[in-house]
């Protein structure tokens, strides 16, 4: 087997969906263990957090695109 490279993230190369994710991230405190360690690093309860903030804020950007129309 090979090991995984371990490339440093760069967050100006990623998606919108991505970048947003990483923000999420950030605001909970868990941007430098995600960075240090990678998504598997965090327990089901973080990532169920990080998942439910980004649900509500797509739903939020899709209600005031449906106002902006």
């Amino acid at each position: 087997m090979t090991a995984k490279k371990k490339d440093p993230i760069r967050l100006d190369q990623i998606t919108p969906e991505e970048k947003m994710k990483y923000e999420v991230a950030e605001e909970l405190g868990l941007l430098d263990k995600v960075l240090a360690e990678g998504w598997k690093s965090l327990s089901s309860k973080e990532t169920g957090r990080i998942g439910g903030k980004l649900a509500g804020r797509r739903r939020r950007q899709q209600q005031s695109a449906v106002k902006e129309e």
